[in-house]
């Protein structure tokens, strides 16, 4: 994955463990991270409990945030009472999402084993979600002929190859290249190709 995100205040917050899913266009998420126990992640994954899941359920029909005790939703296969045998008695669902009909979401869901999650907890779990959420939007400043020779870094085209293909010199390349990383804050070229293949550009 091209985006490198700091995900240590979620694992802090939340002991047990913690499910977040960033950007969700129409079936994937641009970036996730599932935390929780691995055991409890096999189990859950193996008996397909994720429609059945009321926390799932909350996060993919509201936004904001609610304690898992205070969510009413129907737990037809007793999704709830199976996490707490792992440890995940106490949780907390947050969601943001982009303003409009079309906007994107990002939510995460957050465990704890000893006691609820405090207010202050949720609200700093909640802004830093919302920080991460909007950290993601792609760059919609990138020229074509910027994204031309990012597809082309992506391909495997050394900076002469690209200058070729393209019929302009090598210093024109690196300036194109240049532009794309700083607009993507990316390290290298081959960062840069990897974001924008991540971000849907190329």
């Amino acid at each position: 994955m091209g985006i490198e995100l700091d995900t240590d205040i979620f694992a802090s917050r939340s002991p047990a463990g913690h499910f977040l899913a960033l950007r969700i266009g129409f079936a994937f998420p641009l970036f996730e991270q599932n935390a929780l126990p691995k055991d409890w992640i096999a189990r859950y994954s193996s008996r397909g409990l994720v429609l059945a899941d009321p926390v799932m359920n909350w996060l993919y029909q509201n936004t904001g945030a609610t304690r898992w005790s205070e969510i009413t939703l129907e737990d037809p296969r007793n999704v709830m009472g199976q996490a707490r045998r792992f440890g995940l008695n106490y949780g907390v669902a947050i969601c943001c999402c982009d303003k409009g009909l079309s906007g994107q979401r990002s939510f995460g869901s957050f465990a704890r084993s000893d006691r609820e999650f405090l207010d202050v907890e949720v609200t700093e779990i909640a802004e830093e979600l919302r920080r991460q959420h909007e950290a993601m939007v792609p760059p919609s400043n990138l020229t074509r002929a910027e994204l031309e020779a990012l597809g082309m870094v992506k391909n495997g085209l050394l900076m002469k190859e690209i200058a070729d293909v393209l019929g302009v010199t090598e210093g024109a390349v690196k300036q194109r290249l240049k532009n794309a990383k700083s607009k993507l804050k990316a390290k290298t070229s081959t960062h840069a190709a990897t974001m924008a293949t991540s971000f849907g550009l190329i």
